[in-house]
């Protein structure tokens, strides 16, 4: 069994492997970018990352398996067997990267039987970094980077009618289809917008500064798993539109469905969509 014990090496690892993606982003030259199959794209600091987190990770838990982003056919298809590995996307936000505008992210997550467990989420531009550990409900963020010290317990807000819901959207992948469930939600509740890249979406929610994020469109399991855990080690959820909580190599894709990720887990959510 894994515990929290290892959180202050989960940390020092997404530091390691963000000062290694900063190295690149800090770079005078113009970022080479390729394409995966996906279209997607790739850079030298996603493979830099995965790189490191991955060889640190079997290091550091031998015994258990590591899927990342970077990850190749063979190790995406074996991970069907596995009820706990560590879950990685070394480089989250990679368009964001590209336009160097800060709004990017390293997580690493345990998954076990198909729940995130542990998250560690890291902004190396902003220098914050994010854990989450659901089986003990503790969440914190820590400023300063590497040598910070400035630690928080982080929790999530309540909904109330004295101030408008916000809404925290993405900046890169934003699809048109979530227009009318935005539409319903201003029918029914002031509302603010604020975009936003990675997975910081659910972190601003972790830690009290949005109420929801929606997103209609595809993302893949390692883009939410060290979110989600943080996220719900603060007190909120990331559940399917239905409600029904995300869960983790649980099927053939890796892909999520549409999803909602809140921080006022007493708030009918469902009703806003479906009234």
């Amino acid at each position: 069994m894994v515990s929290s014990d290892l959180l202050p090496q989960l940390i020092s690892i997404a530091h390691e492997a963000g000062e290694a993606i900063l190295n690149i982003y800090n770079r005078a030259e113009p970022l080479q970018v390729d394409h995966k199959t996906d279209s997607t794209p790739v850079t030298e600091a996603d493979i830099a990352a995965h790189t490191l987190i991955c060889s640190s990770l079997e290091r550091l838990t031998p015994d258990i398996p590591v899927l990342s982003e970077e990850s190749d056919d063979e190790q995406i298809d074996a991970r069907r067997s596995w009820s706990q590995y560590w879950l990685v996307d070394p480089l989250d936000g990679t368009k964001e990267f590209i336009k160097r505008n800060g709004e990017f992210t390293v997580n690493i997550a345990l998954i076990k039987h198909h729940r995130p467990i542990l998250g560690v989420v890291y902004a190396p531009a902003i220098q914050a970094t994010y854990i989450g550990c659901v089986t003990n409900q503790t969440a914190y963020k820590y400023e300063g980077g590497r040598s910070g010290s400035r630690r928080k317990a982080i929790h999530t807000r309540p909904l109330t009618p004295f101030r408008p819901l916000a809404l925290v959207v993405s900046r890169s992948h934003r699809d048109p289809a979530i227009n009318p469930y935005i539409d319903k939600l201003r029918q029914q509740t002031p509302l603010s917008e604020t975009p936003m890249g990675s997975s910081l979406k659910l972190c601003l929610i972790a830690e009290g500064m949005a109420d929801l994020h929606l997103r209609i469109g595809p993302t893949s399991e390692w883009d939410t798993a060290a979110a989600h855990a943080v996220l719900e080690a603060a007190g909120g959820q990331v559940t399917d539109l239905k409600g029904v909580p995300l869960r983790y190599n649980g099927k053939e894709s890796l892909l999520n469905p549409d999803f909602m990720a809140s921080g006022d887990c007493d708030f009918d959510w469902q009703r806003c969509f479906t009234s």
